[in-house]
Protein backbone atom coordinates (compact mmCIF):
# COMPACT_ATOMS: atom_id res chain seq x y z
CA UNK A 1 0.00 0.00 0.00
CA UNK A 2 1.51 3.28 -0.62
CA UNK A 3 0.44 6.35 1.47
CA UNK A 4 -0.05 9.78 0.15
CA UNK A 5 2.61 12.25 -0.05
CA UNK A 6 1.06 15.12 1.97
CA UNK A 7 3.37 18.22 3.29
CA UNK A 8 3.68 18.31 6.64
CA UNK A 9 5.24 20.90 9.40
CA UNK A 10 6.80 20.41 12.29
CA UNK A 11 4.42 21.86 14.33
CA UNK A 12 1.58 19.60 12.53
CA UNK A 13 4.04 16.06 13.19
CA UNK A 14 4.38 17.33 16.72
CA UNK A 15 0.81 17.54 17.62
CA UNK A 16 -0.30 14.28 15.81
CA UNK A 17 2.32 12.60 18.10
CA UNK A 18 1.49 14.10 20.36
CA UNK A 19 -2.03 12.98 20.05
CA UNK A 20 -0.56 9.83 19.42
CA UNK A 21 1.52 9.12 22.51
CA UNK A 22 -2.14 9.96 24.48
CA UNK A 23 -4.10 7.99 22.81
CA UNK A 24 -1.40 4.82 23.31
CA UNK A 25 -1.07 6.13 27.15
CA UNK A 26 -5.19 5.75 27.20
CA UNK A 27 -5.24 2.43 25.80
CA UNK A 28 -2.68 0.81 27.41
CA UNK A 29 -4.36 2.28 30.26
CA UNK A 30 -7.31 0.60 29.56
CA UNK A 31 -5.18 -2.61 28.89
CA UNK A 32 -5.90 -2.47 24.95
CA UNK A 33 -4.17 -5.04 22.83
CA UNK A 34 -1.40 -3.75 20.87
CA UNK A 35 -2.08 -0.84 22.44
CA UNK A 36 0.30 1.86 20.97
CA UNK A 37 -0.66 0.82 17.18
CA UNK A 38 -4.66 1.21 18.37
CA UNK A 39 -4.12 3.97 20.49
CA UNK A 40 -2.77 6.61 18.46
CA UNK A 41 -4.89 5.36 15.24
CA UNK A 42 -8.60 5.97 17.05
CA UNK A 43 -6.98 9.19 18.72
CA UNK A 44 -5.67 11.17 15.87
CA UNK A 45 -8.79 9.84 13.67
CA UNK A 46 -11.11 11.30 16.22
CA UNK A 47 -9.07 14.46 15.83
CA UNK A 48 -8.88 14.71 12.32
CA UNK A 49 -12.97 14.23 12.25
CA UNK A 50 -12.96 17.21 15.08
CA UNK A 51 -11.87 19.38 12.15
CA UNK A 52 -8.39 19.40 13.47
CA UNK A 53 -5.23 18.70 10.66
CA UNK A 54 -3.62 16.05 11.21
CA UNK A 55 -0.41 14.76 8.77
CA UNK A 56 3.24 12.87 9.43
CA UNK A 57 6.45 14.47 8.07
CA UNK A 58 7.34 11.76 5.13
CA UNK A 59 10.69 11.26 6.32
CA UNK A 60 9.15 10.26 9.35
CA UNK A 61 6.97 7.85 7.85
CA UNK A 62 9.45 6.26 5.55
CA UNK A 63 12.12 5.94 8.46
CA UNK A 64 9.31 4.16 10.35
CA UNK A 65 8.59 1.97 7.41
CA UNK A 66 12.29 0.72 7.31
CA UNK A 67 12.78 0.05 11.10
CA UNK A 68 9.42 -2.23 11.02
CA UNK A 69 10.62 -3.75 8.13
CA UNK A 70 14.39 -4.73 9.72
CA UNK A 71 12.21 -5.86 12.81
CA UNK A 72 9.83 -8.02 10.18
CA UNK A 73 13.19 -9.89 8.95
CA UNK A 74 14.81 -10.45 12.03
CA UNK A 75 11.63 -12.98 12.50
CA UNK A 76 12.51 -15.38 9.77
CA UNK A 77 14.09 -18.69 10.58
CA UNK A 78 14.45 -22.03 9.07
CA UNK A 79 11.25 -23.15 9.98
CA UNK A 80 9.85 -19.87 7.94
CA UNK A 81 11.42 -21.84 5.04
CA UNK A 82 10.09 -24.61 5.56
CA UNK A 83 6.84 -23.29 5.35
CA UNK A 84 7.26 -21.37 2.23
CA UNK A 85 7.05 -24.85 0.34
CA UNK A 86 3.42 -24.70 1.30
CA UNK A 87 2.53 -21.19 0.92
CA UNK A 88 0.98 -21.68 -2.86
CA UNK A 89 -2.40 -23.19 -1.30
CA UNK A 90 -3.09 -20.57 0.41
CA UNK A 91 -2.33 -17.93 -2.79
CA UNK A 92 -5.09 -20.03 -4.21
CA UNK A 93 -7.48 -19.40 -1.77
CA UNK A 94 -6.87 -15.82 -0.85
CA UNK A 95 -7.59 -15.05 -4.91
CA UNK A 96 -10.84 -16.95 -4.33
CA UNK A 97 -11.98 -14.60 -1.41
CA UNK A 98 -10.89 -11.38 -3.03
CA UNK A 99 -13.52 -12.24 -5.56
CA UNK A 100 -16.30 -13.50 -3.38
CA UNK A 101 -15.71 -10.64 -1.33
CA UNK A 102 -15.78 -8.00 -4.30
CA UNK A 103 -18.81 -9.52 -5.47
CA UNK A 104 -21.01 -9.66 -2.51
CA UNK A 105 -19.42 -6.08 -1.22
CA UNK A 106 -20.36 -4.74 -4.34
CA UNK A 107 -24.23 -5.61 -4.40
CA UNK A 108 -24.31 -4.65 -0.98
CA UNK A 109 -22.73 -0.92 -1.30
CA UNK A 110 -25.29 -0.68 -4.94
CA UNK A 111 -28.55 -2.06 -3.25
CA UNK A 112 -28.13 -0.70 0.51
CA UNK A 113 -26.00 2.52 0.24
CA UNK A 114 -26.84 3.82 -3.56
CA UNK A 115 -23.47 3.36 -4.82
CA UNK A 116 -23.25 3.20 -8.59
CA UNK A 117 -21.65 0.22 -10.20
CA UNK A 118 -18.68 1.33 -10.71
CA UNK A 119 -18.12 3.10 -7.98
CA UNK A 120 -19.55 0.42 -5.89
CA UNK A 121 -16.82 -1.74 -7.28
CA UNK A 122 -13.93 0.20 -6.64
CA UNK A 123 -14.84 1.17 -2.88
CA UNK A 124 -15.46 -2.69 -2.50
CA UNK A 125 -11.95 -3.37 -3.65
CA UNK A 126 -10.31 -5.31 -0.30
CA UNK A 127 -6.88 -2.87 -0.63
CA UNK A 128 -4.44 -1.29 -2.96
CA UNK A 129 -6.11 1.73 -1.72
CA UNK A 130 -3.28 4.32 -4.32
CA UNK A 131 -4.13 1.81 -7.51
CA UNK A 132 -7.91 2.22 -6.11
CA UNK A 133 -8.19 6.02 -6.06
CA UNK A 134 -5.65 6.52 -9.51
CA UNK A 135 -8.62 4.44 -11.29
CA UNK A 136 -11.45 6.47 -9.39
CA UNK A 137 -9.97 9.57 -10.45
CA UNK A 138 -9.71 8.54 -14.12
CA UNK A 139 -13.33 7.07 -14.37
CA UNK A 140 -14.79 9.97 -12.88
CA UNK A 141 -16.06 7.92 -10.13
CA UNK A 142 -17.14 9.69 -6.47
CA UNK A 143 -14.02 10.04 -5.31
CA UNK A 144 -14.59 11.64 -2.17
CA UNK A 145 -17.23 8.46 -1.44
CA UNK A 146 -14.63 5.84 -2.16
CA UNK A 147 -11.68 7.56 -0.35
CA UNK A 148 -14.00 7.78 2.94
CA UNK A 149 -15.62 3.97 2.79
CA UNK A 150 -11.66 2.93 2.41
CA UNK A 151 -10.55 4.17 4.85
CA UNK A 152 -12.89 3.36 7.56
CA UNK A 153 -12.16 -0.36 6.59
CA UNK A 154 -8.46 0.56 6.85
CA UNK A 155 -9.11 1.77 10.72
CA UNK A 156 -11.84 -1.13 10.85
CA UNK A 157 -9.64 -3.77 10.57
CA UNK A 158 -6.75 -2.32 12.75
CA UNK A 159 -9.26 -2.03 15.38
CA UNK A 160 -10.84 -5.40 14.77
CA UNK A 161 -7.96 -7.56 14.11
CA UNK A 162 -6.34 -7.42 17.11
CA UNK A 163 -9.29 -8.46 19.40
CA UNK A 164 -10.56 -10.74 17.02
CA UNK A 165 -7.72 -12.54 17.70
CA UNK A 166 -8.03 -12.31 21.57
CA UNK A 167 -11.40 -13.61 21.08
CA UNK A 168 -9.98 -17.17 19.28
CA UNK A 169 -7.32 -17.39 22.27
CA UNK A 170 -4.35 -15.69 21.32
CA UNK A 171 -2.33 -14.64 24.20
CA UNK A 172 -0.82 -11.26 23.38
CA UNK A 173 0.43 -10.43 26.85
CA UNK A 174 1.22 -7.08 26.39
CA UNK A 175 3.91 -8.53 24.01
CA UNK A 176 5.15 -5.62 21.49
CA UNK A 177 8.50 -7.10 19.86
CA UNK A 178 10.08 -10.26 18.91
CA UNK A 179 11.68 -12.50 21.67
CA UNK A 180 15.38 -12.67 22.25
CA UNK A 181 18.09 -10.06 22.83
CA UNK A 182 18.30 -6.71 20.74
CA UNK A 183 20.94 -6.67 17.78
CA UNK A 184 23.97 -5.17 17.68
CA UNK A 185 24.07 -1.31 17.21
CA UNK A 186 27.00 -2.15 14.50
CA UNK A 187 25.59 -5.22 12.72
CA UNK A 188 22.06 -2.84 13.01
CA UNK A 189 23.25 -0.12 10.98
CA UNK A 190 24.73 -1.97 8.09
CA UNK A 191 21.37 -4.14 8.37
CA UNK A 192 19.47 -0.76 7.78
CA UNK A 193 21.34 0.80 5.68
CA UNK A 194 21.23 -1.85 2.77
CA UNK A 195 17.67 -2.41 3.84
CA UNK A 196 17.63 1.28 2.54
CA UNK A 197 19.34 0.89 -0.46
CA UNK A 198 17.17 -2.19 -1.85
CA UNK A 199 13.43 -0.06 -0.28
CA UNK A 200 14.93 2.84 -3.17
CA UNK A 201 15.89 0.44 -6.09
CA UNK A 202 12.48 -1.40 -5.24
CA UNK A 203 10.43 1.98 -5.18
CA UNK A 204 12.20 2.55 -8.92
CA UNK A 205 10.17 -0.81 -9.66
CA UNK A 206 7.21 0.41 -8.29
CA UNK A 207 7.13 -2.56 -5.62
CA UNK A 208 4.09 -1.72 -3.19
CA UNK A 209 5.52 -0.65 0.63
CA UNK A 210 9.44 -0.72 -1.34
CA UNK A 211 10.62 0.86 2.39
CA UNK A 212 9.16 -1.86 3.94
CA UNK A 213 9.89 -4.76 2.00
CA UNK A 214 13.62 -3.89 1.42
CA UNK A 215 14.63 -3.75 4.53
CA UNK A 216 12.96 -6.78 5.74
CA UNK A 217 14.55 -8.58 2.74
CA UNK A 218 18.10 -7.71 3.70
CA UNK A 219 17.04 -8.49 7.76
CA UNK A 220 15.64 -11.78 6.74
CA UNK A 221 18.69 -13.08 4.69
CA UNK A 222 21.19 -11.51 7.29
CA UNK A 223 19.14 -13.35 9.89
CA UNK A 224 18.95 -16.83 8.01
CA UNK A 225 22.69 -16.95 6.77
CA UNK A 226 23.72 -16.09 10.34
CA UNK A 227 25.62 -13.35 9.95
CA UNK A 228 23.56 -11.17 12.15
CA UNK A 229 20.97 -12.01 15.40
CA UNK A 230 18.86 -10.64 17.41
CA UNK A 231 16.03 -8.29 17.21
CA UNK A 232 15.42 -4.71 16.57
CA UNK A 233 15.52 -3.05 20.15
CA UNK A 234 12.23 -2.14 21.62
CA UNK A 235 13.30 1.60 21.91
CA UNK A 236 13.02 1.97 18.27
CA UNK A 237 10.83 -0.18 17.42
CA UNK A 238 8.27 0.70 19.93
CA UNK A 239 8.21 4.21 18.72
CA UNK A 240 8.17 2.46 15.11
CA UNK A 241 4.37 1.73 16.44
CA UNK A 242 3.10 4.83 16.99
CA UNK A 243 4.22 6.58 14.02
CA UNK A 244 2.29 3.92 12.38
CA UNK A 245 -0.63 3.82 14.53
CA UNK A 246 -0.71 7.98 14.12
CA UNK A 247 -0.12 7.84 10.59
CA UNK A 248 -3.46 5.57 9.90
CA UNK A 249 -5.61 8.26 11.93
CA UNK A 250 -4.02 11.36 9.57
CA UNK A 251 -6.20 9.64 6.57
CA UNK A 252 -9.35 11.47 8.46
CA UNK A 253 -7.42 14.66 8.85
CA UNK A 254 -9.76 17.36 6.77
CA UNK A 255 -12.83 14.84 6.22
CA UNK A 256 -15.99 17.03 7.42
CA UNK A 257 -17.55 14.81 9.91
CA UNK A 258 -21.13 14.60 7.97
CA UNK A 259 -18.90 13.28 5.39
CA UNK A 260 -17.67 10.34 7.28
CA UNK A 261 -21.00 9.54 8.70
CA UNK A 262 -21.85 9.02 5.64
CA UNK A 263 -19.60 6.42 4.83
CA UNK A 264 -19.31 4.95 8.18
CA UNK A 265 -21.81 2.37 7.26
CA UNK A 266 -20.94 1.77 4.27
CA UNK A 267 -17.31 1.28 5.61
CA UNK A 268 -18.36 -0.70 8.36
CA UNK A 269 -20.63 -3.28 6.65
CA UNK A 270 -17.97 -4.11 3.66
CA UNK A 271 -15.54 -4.65 6.71
CA UNK A 272 -17.72 -6.96 8.27
CA UNK A 273 -18.41 -8.74 5.46
CA UNK A 274 -14.47 -9.18 4.33
CA UNK A 275 -13.63 -10.24 7.71
CA UNK A 276 -16.14 -13.09 7.75
CA UNK A 277 -15.33 -14.06 4.22
CA UNK A 278 -11.30 -13.73 5.16
CA UNK A 279 -11.92 -15.68 8.12
CA UNK A 280 -14.24 -18.60 6.03
CA UNK A 281 -11.40 -18.42 3.48
CA UNK A 282 -8.57 -19.25 6.08
CA UNK A 283 -10.28 -22.10 8.19
CA UNK A 284 -8.77 -24.50 5.41
CA UNK A 285 -5.42 -23.16 4.91
CA UNK A 286 -5.20 -23.56 8.71
CA UNK A 287 -6.18 -26.72 8.93
CA UNK A 288 -3.96 -27.80 5.74
CA UNK A 289 -0.91 -25.83 6.94
CA UNK A 290 -1.45 -26.82 10.27
CA UNK A 291 -1.37 -23.14 11.23
CA UNK A 292 -3.67 -21.12 14.10
CA UNK A 293 -6.55 -19.30 12.51
CA UNK A 294 -5.87 -16.29 14.29
CA UNK A 295 -2.39 -16.15 12.32
CA UNK A 296 -3.89 -17.17 8.79
CA UNK A 297 -6.52 -14.64 9.26
CA UNK A 298 -4.00 -11.88 9.93
CA UNK A 299 -2.59 -12.84 6.66
CA UNK A 300 -5.78 -12.71 4.79
CA UNK A 301 -7.36 -9.88 6.59
CA UNK A 302 -7.84 -7.08 3.46
CA UNK A 303 -6.15 -4.25 5.86
CA UNK A 304 -3.08 -2.01 5.31
CA UNK A 305 0.23 -4.15 4.31
CA UNK A 306 2.18 -2.46 6.86
CA UNK A 307 -0.20 -2.07 9.27
CA UNK A 308 -1.52 -6.02 9.16
CA UNK A 309 2.67 -7.36 9.17
CA UNK A 310 3.27 -5.29 12.59
CA UNK A 311 0.56 -6.63 13.62
CA UNK A 312 1.36 -10.23 12.33
CA UNK A 313 4.43 -9.88 15.15
CA UNK A 314 3.06 -8.81 17.66
CA UNK A 315 0.94 -12.50 17.11
CA UNK A 316 4.08 -14.12 16.97
CA UNK A 317 2.93 -14.86 12.82
CA UNK A 318 5.94 -16.37 10.94
CA UNK A 319 6.67 -12.85 9.34
CA UNK A 320 7.11 -14.05 5.67
CA UNK A 321 4.49 -15.93 5.58
CA UNK A 322 1.78 -12.57 6.44
CA UNK A 323 4.33 -10.41 3.70
CA UNK A 324 3.56 -12.75 1.16
CA UNK A 325 -0.56 -13.06 1.60
CA UNK A 326 -0.76 -9.53 1.49
CA UNK A 327 1.46 -8.69 -1.65
CA UNK A 328 -0.14 -11.48 -3.54
CA UNK A 329 -3.61 -9.68 -2.51
CA UNK A 330 -2.27 -6.25 -4.40
CA UNK A 331 -0.96 -8.63 -7.41
CA UNK A 332 -4.32 -10.01 -7.65
CA UNK A 333 -6.41 -6.81 -7.33
CA UNK A 334 -4.14 -5.59 -9.94
CA UNK A 335 -5.74 -8.07 -12.18
CA UNK A 336 -8.69 -8.22 -10.80
CA UNK A 337 -10.61 -4.25 -10.71
CA UNK A 338 -9.54 -3.67 -14.47
CA UNK A 339 -11.04 -7.32 -15.34
CA UNK A 340 -14.09 -6.19 -13.68
CA UNK A 341 -14.00 -2.56 -14.56
CA UNK A 342 -13.82 -3.90 -17.80
CA UNK A 343 -17.11 -6.47 -17.87
CA UNK A 344 -19.20 -3.39 -15.82
CA UNK A 345 -18.40 -1.16 -19.06
CA UNK A 346 -16.99 -2.69 -22.43
CA UNK A 347 -15.87 0.31 -23.88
Amino acid sequence: MRWPTLTSSPKETALTLGLGALGALVAWGVNAPVYILLGPALAVTLAGIAGMRTSIDPTLRNTCFVLLGTAVGAGFDQDALGAMLRWPLAFVFMAAVIWAIMVACRAVLQRFFGFDARSALLASAPGHLSFVMAIAAETRSDVARISVTQSVRLLALTLVVPFAALAMGVDLGGRMVLPGAAMALGPMGVVIVLGLGLGVIFGRLNVPAPLLLGPMVVSALAHLTGVVTGTLPAWLLLPAYLVLGALIGTRFSGVPLARFVSGLGAGVVITVIAVVMAGLGALPVAWALGMPLAHVLVAFAPGGLETMIAIGVVLGVIPGFVAACHIARLLVLSVYLPMMLARLNPR
